[in-house]
């Protein structure tokens, strides 16, 4: 004996409706996925800090000391422009230069996986402050002396060409407050070689697992969080 249409019908649309179901799932299990993709792929650290902090040098040996890439965006700000940063800022000017810095970084952050090095004025742009929420940003500090005596005569720095020491100050003075807003942690790096740096870093992204905001103080000892005013 035949079933009837209408228990035909109510089986094909609930087939049907299975198949959608089905369907959805897999849609939402492939976004999940492409999520949790995105999640992953994402810097292990971020550098900030002043010219002359050490964020290539730290940078380069801590992706090295990780086995991991190293980025540094005013390379790829070069790579794009086919020139320098100072040529940048001289034939194109700071604003263009500070544009293409922020097309730069955000692609670094959906991007790389690695150690990225962020140039020095990165966080003047509020979008790129945005951006670094969520990511481990360690902040290499340093001193207007040690940051004078490491920059040098700064030809490659088109902002400390004339008087790099009194520029150096006002800058430092200028930024601390930006470095301060995305640093997960500050590194302090006067009196200490570059690798002695790195070691804190490594210190530092293991502790950054438990606390929130963390310094590292000068002689390497991690006192515990500081809470965000």
């Amino acid at each position: 004996m035949t079933g009837s249409p209408d228990a035909a019908g109510a089986a094909a649309t609930g087939a049907a409706d299975g198949v959608a179901l089905g369907s959805v799932a897999a849609e939402g299990a492939a976004a999940g996925s492409a999520a949790a993709a995105a999640r992953a792929r994402r810097p292990v650290v971020v550098l900030v800090g002043p010219p002359g902090s050490g964020k290539t040098t730290v940078g380069r040996l801590l992706a090295r000391r990780l086995d991991v890439a190293f980025r540094d965006t005013d390379v790829d700000v070069e790579a794009r422009a086919g020139r320098s940063v100072a040529d940048i800022f001289v034939e194109l000017g700071e604003e263009h230069f500070r544009t293409l810095e922020q097309e730069a970084v955000a692609h670094a952050l959906a991007e790389h996986d690695g150690v990225l090095a962020l140039g020095g004025g990165a966080v003047l742009d509020e979008a790129t402050r945005r951006s670094l929420r969520g990511h481990t940003v360690v902040h290499l500090d340093v001193g207007v002396h040690d940051a004078v005596a490491r920059v040098g005569l700064a030809r490659d720095r088109p902002l400390l060409v004339e008087g790099p020491r009194t520029r150096i100050a006002a800058m430092l003075r200028a930024r601390a407050p930006l470095y301060a807003e995305v640093a997960s942690a500050v590194v302090g790096t006067v009196g200490h070689t570059p690798e002695e740096v790195v070691g804190l870093v490594e210190k530092l992204l293991v502790d950054h697992r438990h606390h929130d905001h963390v310094v590292a103080s000068p002689a390497g000892r991690l006192p515990g969080p500081l809470v965000r005013p």
